[in-house]
């Protein structure tokens, strides 16, 4: 996360993005479902149903659609031209979607979008926590809005979701202990003891934000309902390990989960079958194990020796 501290500068004073710059308009994109609306709705392991020969991974809820960055890109750029032509001659505004040099939800939570929970992340009144947000920096001068104020009152259910803990305090987040951070962010290999806890999420965690309250009154995103993938919501975990290069580009194009790459990802997808997989599993992870890329191999051992020790231990109590 060395981008932070490279863009430092620019995220305290935002003119060094745009100079004579004058507002910064913010937005929100829902993507809620009604699923997100039930805190309980992935709470199953999706591979404890009887009967079901595979092992489902999970991914995060954004993940589950086409590149959200280029979705809501389409709608900026016709956003942004409209604030030059508001402006006049010599009005400049430059927009991002979640890649701007700026302190995001601090902006939001000033322009009135929603407020930042104790889980770190913004919430909305009316779209709860499943939200992107964007930004408009422009040398036009709008009248700002009336910021929101914090809302979360004594409801802590974020802190005591987190799997790894990574919540530490109301409103501060270790990143090295988080989910999202591990399995997206995250280059190397993932810390040995906080592996167990990411159960089958292969991309993300949702669990602080599934368990707000303010998800009643989340409304179904319209703009990224048509560009929804249902079939990366819980995909099986053996035909992913089983991808190459060219397979995995082609399964992952157009999406947020490309970005973590194969090695990336296989290296998620053998810790949740480290967590969740059993003896059948042993096959495609020895496979892996002799994968060129070494962060996949080593946690394709993990994961055997996981397996391995769990059908010991079964075999003692038998």
């Amino acid at each position: 996360m060395a981008w932070l501290e490279r863009t430092a500068r620019k995220r305290t004073d935002p003119r060094q993005v745009l100079a004579e710059a004058k507002s910064i308009v913010c937005l929100a994109v829902a993507y809620g479902s009604p699923e997100s609306q039930n805190p309980k709705s992935e709470a199953r392991n999706p591979n404890s149903e009887f009967g079901n020969p595979k092992f489902l991974g999970l991914t995060a809820r954004y993940a589950r659609y086409a590149d959200y960055h280029d979705v809501i890109a389409e709608r900026l750029r016709a956003l942004t031209e409209f604030l030059n032509q508001l402006g006049g001659e010599g009005t400049r505004s430059l927009w991002y979607v979640d890649t701007g040099p700026f302190l995001e939800r601090d902006l939001a939570q000033r322009a009135g979008l929603g407020f930042v929970g104790k889980h770190t992340n913004l919430i909305s009144r009316r779209l709860g926590n499943w939200i992107f947000l964007a930004e408009i920096i422009t040398t036009l001068e709008l009248a700002p809005d009336e910021p929101e104020k914090n809302r979360c009152g004594s409801c802590a259910r974020c802190l005591a979701a987190c799997p790894t803990a990574a919540i530490t305090a109301p409103f501060q987040l270790d990143a090295r202990r988080c989910i999202s951070y591990l399995t997206i962010e995250l280059k190397g290999s993932i810390p040995v003891e906080l592996r167990p806890a990411i159960g089958n999420r292969i991309y993300g965690c949702d669990d602080c934000l599934a368990v707000c309250p303010w998800n009643r009154f989340a409304h179904e995103g319209g703009l990224m309902k048509e560009h929804a993938r249902s079939e990366l919501a819980t995909p099986d975990l053996l035909e992913l390990l089983a991808l190459d290069e060219a397979g995995f580009k082609c399964r992952f194009a157009g999406t947020p989960m490309l970005r973590t790459k194969r090695r990336g990802l296989l290296r998620n997808v053998c810790v949740a079958l480290g967590n969740i997989g059993d003896v059948s599993a042993l096959p495609a992870l020895e496979r892996a194990a002799q994968d060129p890329e070494p962060l996949i191999a080593e946690h394709a051992r993990w994961a055997m020796d996981e397996i391995q020790s769990r059908q010991s231990e079964t075999a003692v109590h038998k």
